[in-house]
């Protein structure tokens, strides 16, 4: 069954066959415009902004702080200055709604074996050239044309499935936080988890709104050093941001996975691995599970995907560090999937990708040689394996 995509698909289609136009830096909507959007169940007031000096607001929800006269969208096209208020036009407006397995998020160490409603809107505050899921994070939304999803709707649906959770993922999800704030508050009424799937560019006031309201895990994906999201995710001080909110999600006691896109003559190189490696244990400590993933050419970016040898040398390199879970992903059947006692080296966990072949671990997350507890959120959920189901 294909990938349902929801409101706004035609438009996702001609944009794709336009060869997917930069959108512009600021883009404004006029007073008859605004008027049409108040009625809109997708448009409410957003969490975090402040106001400024004639009628213009600074956004607060990611780094960027974007300041908006009246009528101007924010870079990320998903937020518009009305009358000196900011407004969220993406509350429940859905680009795609699918139930996935944890591990293909991925999440290695938090609720295995478990499946998890996974959903996203549209658009991206970052503009990285080699973007997986580009039909989206390069699509703004088409806002007068969307379908509103509730709360209610969404965690009925998760339940429905026999989902375990909930997630937001394929775009950058803090791009619709009131809306997922919402979900996740009842979600943790209803005994079923939160996490997300981010670049991690959001402001600390947005991620400790997240964890107030439920959310539980996070996983970052960090794209390098300093130079790699100057030269290629916007001009944008991301690492900085990044590890600070990964280090905050941490404190806050969310379950923090770390993701490194190991991308061809940008951040493969000896070098900026250990210099990975080093801020990961500085940041987030040699207990976070640390995944190199395999780049593939998508979006703009056409370099030849990464080399498995480049891969397997930075989870050597993470190892010698003393990182205690390195993975690398995107390398099915590899042996660099699995889960090891870092205390009695044995096999704990055995992949093929997102599926679980074998689990040794006890009920209470402990190596049955040895009794190490292994660092893991949640329990193992042993459920027949199935494809992910796109509704």
């Amino acid at each position: 069954m294909k990938k349902r995509y929801l409101a706004g698909c035609q438009n996702v289609q001609s944009r794709e066959t336009q060869g997917g136009p930069s959108l512009p830096k600021r883009t404004r909507i006029n007073e008859r415009g605004l008027d049409k959007l108040a009625k809109l169940g997708t448009v409410r007031e957003a969490a975090l902004f402040e106001t400024l000096a004639r009628d213009a607001v600074r956004c607060k929800l990611c780094e960027r702080l974007c300041a908006l006269a009246p009528g101007e969208l924010g870079n990320c096209k998903t937020r518009v200055n009305a009358s000196g208020r900011l407004y969220t036009l993406v509350y429940g407006n859905l680009s795609v709604i699918e139930s996935r397995p944890i591990e293909i998020k991925p999440f290695f160490h938090y609720w295995p074996g478990s499946t998890a409603l996974t959903f996203s809107t549209w658009s991206c505050n970052l503009d990285c050239p080699w973007c997986q899921n580009s039909s989206l994070s390069k699509t703004p939304p088409d806002t007068l044309n969307s379908r509103y999803y509730s709360p209610e709707e969404i965690v009925g649906m998760a339940v429905g499935y026999g989902d375990e959770g909930l997630c937001a993922s394929f775009q950058e999800p803090t791009l619709f936080t009131e809306w997922a704030a919402d979900v996740f508050s009842l979600a943790r009424r209803r005994g079923l988890y939160s996490c997300f799937v981010s670049n991690g560019y959001m402001t600390l006031d947005a991620l400790r709104f997240l964890a107030d309201h439920g959310l539980d895990a996070i996983k970052f994906d960090v794209k390098g050093n300093s130079q790699t999201y100057k030269q290629y995710c916007g001009g944008v001080r991301g690492d900085e941001v990044v590890w600070r909110n990964a280090k905050e999600a941490k404190r806050l006691g969310l379950h923090v996975e770390i993701v490194n896109l190991v991308v061809t003559e940008v951040n493969d190189d000896e070098k900026s691995l250990r210099q990975f490696v080093q801020r990961h244990i500085k940041e987030v400590g040699v207990e976070t599970p640390l995944h190199f993933t395999r780049y593939y050419p998508a979006c703009k970016f056409k370099k030849p995907p990464t080399k498995v040898v480049t891969l397997e040398l930075a989870y050597q390199t993470a190892k010698s560090e003393g990182v205690l879970f390195p993975y690398i992903g995107n390398v099915s059947g590899h042996s660099y999937e699995n889960t090891y006692c870092p205390q009695c080296q044995i096999l704990l966990v055995r992949r093929d990708g997102w599926r679980l072949k074998d689990y040794k671990l006890t009920e209470d997350q402990r190596c049955p040689s040895c009794h190490a507890q292994i660092s893991i959120r949640g329990k193992h959920v042993r459920k027949p394996g199935r494809l992910p189901l796109w509704v």
